[in-house]
């Protein structure tokens, strides 16, 4: 039974400034091609939830966050078997301090 893919408001907030950054550096045709891609890059999740990597820097927080990587993004992500749903916990620009990860 495939899961439903949902995102938190961090997260969206996260892909927004995203959005509006590339959109303003670059324009608005290579903001929109990299935001469908991170999103394009979590409906794999919906029928594979395990496909993505455990997420070391957050071992320590019971939802066991995994990550998917597009370009140089790490999608942030737990399965809340629950809800059954995959929750999009963050998107984390991996050119930071990891440590930053850990900030929400």
């Amino acid at each position: 039974m495939a899961l439903k893919i949902y995102w938190t408001d961090f997260s969206k907030s996260e892909l927004h400034q995203i959005f509006d950054y590339y959109r303003q550096k670059v324009g608005t045709r290579v903001a929109i091609k990299l935001v469908e891609g991170i999103i394009y890059e979590t409906l794999k999740l919906s029928e594979q939830p395990l496909i993505g990597q455990v997420e070391e820097l957050l071992t320590e927080r019971a939802e066991g966050f995994r990550h998917l990587v597009h370009k140089n993004y790490k999608i942030i992500y737990w399965i809340n078997r629950d809800m059954n749903r995959i929750e999009i916990a963050d998107i984390f620009d991996t050119r930071q301090n990891p440590l930053k990860m850990k900030r929400k």
